[in-house]
């Protein structure tokens, strides 16, 4: 990933995108004013719904031009 930046603030699952071709689920969330997506066969599609609507601190940056959220965890 390029142009890393670390957000805080509230978690919200917008959809659920379509699976990719290892059957592995992937979202598309809003976090701090950026939407991005999980990224491709990431474990973090099976957790990512466990931190909707909590605040939280992640990781987002660009993989071929597509905002790619990553590195998740509840702020304290």
């Amino acid at each position: 990933m390029k142009n890393i930046t670390i957000h805080t603030g509230i978690l919200e699952v917008i959809q659920r995108e379509p699976s990719s071709v290892n059957g592995n689920p992937r979202y598309q969330v809003r976090l701090d004013g950026y939407t991005a997506k999980t990224a491709v066969d990431s474990a973090l599609g099976y957790s990512i719904t466990n931190y909707d609507g909590k605040q939280v601190t992640a990781h987002i940056g660009l993989h071929y031009d597509v905002r790619i959220i990553d590195n998740v965890k509840e702020a304290l």
